[in-house]
């Protein structure tokens, strides 16, 4: 087993290993002065894995009760979460009690939201059980639902107590889910990480991920540690995410969010290298490596259609946009644009 300590607002560990999630219960009855847990999860997970954490928490002196709502990025929308507000204020969780998110980032974006916002404040517990989730959205404390206009505009900074990285839960993965985490860990190796993108090419690393989950990870702690609320280095987590996400809305949240990012990723390396920021051989190295690991690399949508739903993007302030553009394989930098130009961009990416 790993074990990560993150230093931000609150500190708290992240621990990666296998069978962890039988030992929720008592790691949660070190860290939660009440005794009421209600766990949250979706329809994909909670079948595999609810009656396991129950036990594991009933077992050291819990009483739980449990929200499973529709899998999907569909579900993280308003109406969701006041649900699951409702649910926790009629099963009368208080301050002192803990939310524990079981599932992939959906579940863990709106349960850490709902944690950060019930009574002002209520602790929560990450339990990734999909890839995507262990190497990114369950740690850091950015926590969201999506609007109509765009994805995670409604949200909050507010830090997990404790994070279980349960390898045993991405055995049971489908490969089209576990390549979403693959366009994540990648993303890492692009930003900061030869190292990685050069092991990640040799050998698929699904048969014993946790040198690369403790890896993604711990260079995520450096970065939130950095810059926790995001005005400045940790934005370079977002190496194609604004395109990305672009794309998501375009396809109405059909595209999943890995393979968006992989896509995302792809058009701004191509247009790095067009404006002569980023060596040439950058792409088709990047290109190589997604579909390896079953990502795609393109897109049909429009240049204009993407621009559109970029607008709303979060890393917009004023005129200007924060980019996220590769100069090197393994190694990206903060770019800011105008607002307008960033149709520029995309056009040249395409």
């Amino acid at each position: 087993m790993t074990t990560i300590q993150v230093k931000a607002s609150r500190s708290y560990e992240v621990k990666i290993g296998r069978g962890l999630l039988s030992s929720l219960g008592t790691e949660a009855a070190g860290l939660i002065q009440g005794r009421k847990a209600a766990i949250v999860s979706d329809s994909n997970v909670a079948p595999l894995y609810l009656e396991k954490v129950t036990a594991s928490l009933e077992g050291a002196g819990f009483r739980t009760c449990s929200f499973v709502f529709p899998a999907g990025e569909a579900s993280k929308n308003g109406q969701t979460y006041l649900n699951l507000l409702e649910f926790l204020a009629e099963n009368q969780v208080t301050r002192s009690d803990t939310l524990v998110a079981l599932g992939g980032g959906v579940v863990g974006d709106l349960t850490g939201f709902a944690a950060a916002t019930f009574l002002r404040g209520v602790a929560f517990i990450q339990l990734p059980t999909t890839l995507l989730a262990a190497v990114d959205a369950s740690v850091g404390g950015k926590t969201a639902i999506d609007l109509k206009n765009g994805k995670n505009l409604a949200g909050a900074f507010y830090q997990p107590r404790l994070v279980l990285c349960d390898l045993d839960t991405l055995d049971t993965l489908p490969d089209d889910i576990f390549a979403d985490g693959c366009a994540e860990v990648i993303k890492y190796g692009m930003i900061g990480d030869p190292a990685l993108l050069d092991m990640l090419g040799k050998t698929h690393f699904r048969a014993d991920p946790e040198e690369v989950v403790a890896r993604c990870i711990a260079m995520k702690r450096d970065l939130v540690e950095e810059d926790e609320f995001d005005t400045g280095a940790r934005q370079l987590l977002n190496l194609g995410h604004t395109i990305g996400h672009g794309i998501e809305a375009c396809s109405g949240y059909g595209i999943s969010h890995g393979k968006a990012v992989a896509v995302g990723m792809t058009i701004i390396t191509r247009a790095a290298m067009a404006e002569g920021m980023c060596p040439e051989e950058a792409l088709p190295n990047l290109q190589s490596l997604l579909n390896t690991y079953g990502l795609p690399d393109s897109t049909d949508y429009s240049a204009a259609d993407l621009y559109e739903k970029t607008l709303s993007d979060k890393k917009r302030t004023g005129g200007t946009i924060s980019l996220v553009v590769p100069t090197a394989w393994g190694k990206s930098v903060l770019h800011k644009v105008p607002v307008e130009d960033l149709l520029h961009w995309i056009e040249k990416g395409l």
